[in-house]
This record gives structure tokens, C-alpha cells and sequence, in this order.
């Protein structure tokens, strides 16, 4: 089960628990840690890059369902 269930307060925003997880994840990876390097710098570096992708995933498909709705109240 995802870290973002246990004893968290909840966020309001789209996507928010898997956004948690990944900055979890880049906050606790060796090249953060060990390199000090930044947590945007080590996501460039393909660090946790199931979560990116499940986040990414996340916002598409955010951004899909909006558009469908408008498409639908043009015709």
C-alpha cells in the first residue's frame, strides 16, 4: 500500500498521494542522500521513475476527462 495512506492529512489536489510518493521517493533515493544533489536533478537522472510515470499518468488522465466534457457540450 502506498506510503501517502498511513497517517497523513489528505490533499485536496488531483493526484496528490501519488505526488507524495514521488517526492517521498526522490527525498530518500542514495542521489539525494549520498550525491547531494537536487530532487529535480536526480528525477532527470531516471531516479523513481515508476512513480513519475504513474504520476504523469495521473495528470493525463485528468486533463483527458476535461476534454472529453467540452467536446461534448460543443456538440
Amino acid at each position: 500500500m502506498p506510503k501517502y495512506y498511513e497517517d497523513k492529512e489528505e490533499d485536496g489536489r488531483a493526484c496528490g498521494g501519488v505526488r507524495e510518493d514521488l517526492r517521498q521517493c526522490l527525498l530518500e533515493s542514495p542521489c539525494v542522500l549520498r550525491e547531494n544533489k537536487s530532487p529535480k536533478q536526480c528525477l532527470r537522472e531516471g531516479h523513481c521513475r515508476s512513480l513519475q510515470m504513474t504520476f504523469f499518468a495521473c495528470k493525463r488522465s485528468m486533463v483527458s476527462v476535461c476534454s472529453v466534457f467540452a467536446c461534448a457540450s460543443i456538440l
